[in-house]
C-alpha cells in the first residue's frame, strides 16, 4: 500500500510565509535518531511541519513506515523524509528546488551517516511530469498554498505511476479551507477521507485512493 502526503495548495497563503523562526534546528521525534537536532537552511517560507502535527501524522502511519519507499516532494527542511528514515523506511527520494536547501538536507543525511536518502535538486512538478520507474509507498507533498497545485499533483501521481490503487494520501491544508469544503471539491472523486484532525489553523487528513 502506498501513502501520499499533500501539504497545502489552495486559495490562501502558505502558513509558513515567514523565514523559519527559533534556533534554526529540526528535532527528530522518534526512531533510531530520536532527539537528534539538525540544522535548517535559511529560506523564505521554509519551516518544518510542527512537532505536534508530525507526531500525530507518524502515529497514523506507524503500520506503514517499516521498509517503505518514500518520495518527499517540495521537501523544504526534509523533516518528513528524515523522520520516516529514522522510523524504519527503507529509502527516501527527496526533491528540493532551492540548491542551498537541498545541500543542507544532504549535510544532515551525512551527519546521520544515512545512505538511504537521496536528495535531488529539482523542481518537483517537472520531476512528477515524467513517468515513474516504480511506485512509492509514501509520498509527501509540501507546495505553497496559493499555487493551486492540489488537483494537478494528485493527477500526476496517479497518471505517471507514483501512486498505486489503495494508496493513502496525507493532506494538510488551512482549517478554513476544510470548513468551506474546498478540499472536498478538489480531491479526486474516487478518493475517500479516512482520518482527519484540526490543530489551530491547520486541518490534516488521510485519504484512501480508490
Amino acid at each position: 500500500m502506498s501513502i501520499i502526503r499533500y501539504f497545502g495548495s489552495l486559495s490562501m497563503p502558505h502558513k509558513n510565509n515567514a523565514r523559519h523562526s527559533g534556533n534554526g534546528n529540526l528535532r527528530i521525534i522518534a526512531g533510531k535518531w530520536r532527539g537528534r537536532k539538525l540544522s535548517i537552511a535559511e529560506q523564505e517560507g521554509l519551516r518544518p511541519t510542527s512537532n505536534r502535527i508530525r507526531e500525530t501524522l507518524f502515529n497514523w502511519l506507524t503500520v506503514y513506515i517499516e521498509n517503505a519507499r518514500i518520495l518527499d516532494c517540495f521537501s523544504g527542511s526534509g523533516a518528513l523524509a528524515l523522520e520516516s528514515l529514522s522510523r524504519g523506511a527503507s529509502e527516501a527520494i527527496i526533491l528540493e528546488k532551492a540548491s542551498h536547501v537541498a545541500d543542507n538536507i544532504k549535510s544532515n543525511l551525512a551527519l546521520l551517516s544515512c545512505s538511504q536518502g537521496k536528495v535531488i535538486n529539482t523542481d518537483s512538478m517537472t520531476w512528477l511530469a515524467k513517468p515513474a520507474n516504480k511506485a512509492f509507498d509514501i509520498i509527501f507533498l509540501d507546495p505553497p498554498f496559493r499555487n493551486g497545485l492540489l488537483k494537478t499533483v494528485c493527477n500526476l501521481l496517479s497518471a505517471n505511476g507514483y501512486a498505486c490503487p489503495e494508496s493513502i494520501v496525507y493532506v494538510e491544508v488551512e482549517a478554513e479551507a476544510m470548513k468551506n469544503k474546498e478540499v472536498l471539491l478538489l480531491m479526486p472523486p474516487a478518493w475517500s477521507m479516512i482520518r482527519g484532525k484540526t490543530a489551530g489553523q491547520v486541518h490534516y487528513s488521510l485519504w484512501r485512493v480508490g
